[in-house]
């Protein structure tokens, strides 16, 4: 199971807006960024993967499940774009914030720190483990 990062603008698409789709889940529309694209055509159904709302308050928020594999993007006709479905898993009751990462020694690869401005990133299993002992979960 690979794990990944989905960011997205609070004011946009918030976890809120995530979680209130249960398990039907929601698209993870809109990309049109190759790289990005290219990480959701490696997606497993099961994958997971960390919720960020960028902005302002640039924190993961929660865990999400990716339930269905890329497929054409609904928001488009450009058959370029491709996107997966996630669904809400948990919440983060302590969000970890960009400025917390960007703290930890470990973490200073990660693609957020060096590539903040990707919105569908890789995430290592360390790297998981690490953001998931910061909010005080269990890996």
């Amino acid at each position: 199971m690979a794990h990944w990062l989905f960011k997205s603008e609070p004011s946009t698409w918030s976890w809120d807006d995530q979680v209130a789709k249960g398990e039907a889940g929601e698209e993870w529309d809109g990309v049109r960024n190759y790289q990005a694209r290219n990480f959701m055509r490696e997606m497993k159904k099961g994958d997971t993967g960390f919720f960020y709302h960028s902005q302002k308050e640039r924190a993961v928020a929660g865990i999400v499940e990716v339930i269905r594999e890329a497929h054409p993007d609904s928001t488009t006709d450009d058959d370029r774009w491709e996107c997966v479905d996630i669904k809400a898993v948990k919440p983060l009751e302590t969000p970890v914030t960009l400025e917390r990462i960007k703290k930890e020694p470990e973490l200073a690869d990660m693609v957020l720190v060096r590539n903040s401005r990707l919105s569908v990133q890789p995430v290592t299993d360390d790297e998981w483990r690490i953001v998931c002992r910061l909010a005080g979960l269990s890996d």
